[in-house]
């Protein structure tokens, strides 16, 4: 009897090993999570807390009698009682795994990279109040950061630029008498007043001297209608730049121009520096004020000029080589017509073909003997002078 018993019981638990084995086998195939649920479940306490590296080494001897040994506790319950518990202790398992498998898919799938920038650009406390305003980052890309006090003065006064909000220095900067009209006048034409830290105008000016303020506001573009380009009343003189790259040269040349009384200003659109902030700020706030034409051939222009009366006048080195027409020094110059000055880029000045339009070549004279590498001047350096020159020959004429 007692053999028969532990018989039937052998049978009984090798029909229970086969299923699982087949559940498992299943299992593997269709999910890899219940799987390692229905194992994990089949090992005994003292091997769950074996490390996965041991555990690999006992599984020829360990794995194998848990399999065929069911927990003591487990097999009192019988045949019935060890499946059902069986079936409890996977469907919780399995049931807690999707719930955190749930929570993990609510979370945005952002690289690494991107979260580390996203968290130095922006702090967490300020990330909501940048998420719910996305509108207003996009039209700020429309506009440009105008940095000094006269530019954003004479940004706001002008009106040719469309002002969207003034950010001013903290910590005392805005009690200076210059930061307060900035700030008046903003009040006045309804603009947005911001303080911030050093710091910030910093990074809005991209290091430029900002002294204090940075107005937001519409880009400035060159004007296309030259049809101003007339002969009107006296003797009108225009400054014509071929290829000016450097922005701190365009700008000096647009303050001495403004500030000597030339009529107006003309730059090929061709490999020249555009109208940019840092422009405005190096004309000290003229290119707010004084509009500068924009033109895409510079020698259909000279040519409609020249047969309407006006006189071509470049500009060259000392040491600019031979020329056909004859080189004159700007001090012996007379302007008596009205009078287009060409002046040429840093690197090779003005162009073969644009020399060969103009009636007279003038230079600057050195006051000594130079040394080899210090032929010339600054471009907006000599445009000053070539400027203040013939304006002045203009007035004694």
């Amino acid at each position: 009897m007692w053999v028969f018993r532990s018989a039937h019981q052998h049978k009984l638990l090798l029909v229970c090993y086969r299923k699982l084995h087949t559940l498992v086998s299943v299992s593997r195939v269709g999910s890899q999570v219940a799987s390692y649920h229905i194992t994990a479940t089949l090992l005994s306490p003292q091997d769950r807390g074996v490390k996965p590296a041991e555990r690999r080494h006992l599984r020829g001897s360990n794995t194998s009698k848990v399999h065929n040994e069911p927990p003591a506790a487990e097999g009192r319950q019988g045949r019935g009682g060890w499946r059902s518990a069986q079936s409890k202790s996977l469907k919780d398992e399995t049931g807690l795994f999707r719930t955190q498998n749930q929570g993990r898919k609510e979370e945005p799938k952002v690289s690494s990279e991107l979260r580390k920038l996203s968290l130095e650009d922006f702090p967490p406390d300020k990330e909501k109040q940048v998420r719910q305003k996305p509108t207003v980052d996009a039209k700020a890309e429309s506009f440009e950061m105008v940095f000094g006090i006269a530019p954003c003065l004479l940004a706001l006064t002008q009106g040719r630029r469309k002002a969207s909000k003034l950010f001013v220095k903290r910590d005392g900067g805005s009690q200076r008498t210059s930061v307060l009209k900035v700030c008046e006048e903003a009040h006045r034409r309804g603009v947005q007043i911001s303080q911030v830290s050093k710091k910030d105008l910093d990074k809005m000016s991209s290091g430029g001297v900002h002294q204090g303020v940075c107005l937001r506001a519409s880009p400035l573009s060159f004007l296309s209608e030259i049809a101003a380009l007339s002969r009107g009343k006296g003797t009108p003189l225009w400054l014509v730049l071929d290829r000016i790259q450097d922005p701190m040269n365009l700008g000096a040349m647009l303050r001495s121009a403004y500030f000597l009384g030339v009529d107006g200003v003309i730059s090929s659109l061709r490999h020249s520096c555009p109208l940019t902030p840092v422009v405005s700020k190096a004309s000290s706030g003229v290119m707010e004020v004084m509009g500068v034409y924009g033109c895409d051939d510079l020698e259909d222009l000279l040519q409609v000029k020249v047969a309407q009366g006006w006189q071509v006048v470049g500009t060259v080195g000392l040491e600019a080589g031979q020329h056909q027409t004859r080189v004159t020094r700007c001090s012996d110059f007379e302007m008596t017509c009205p009078t287009l000055l060409l002046m040429g880029g840093e690197g090779s000045g003005l162009s073969q073909e644009l020399l060969s339009l103009c009636q007279t070549l003038l230079t600057v004279p050195a006051g000594r003997e130079l040394s080899p590498g210090v032929e010339s001047l600054n471009v907006s350096v000599a445009a000053g002078v070539l400027l203040h020159s013939l304006l002045h020959s203009r007035r004694s004429a």
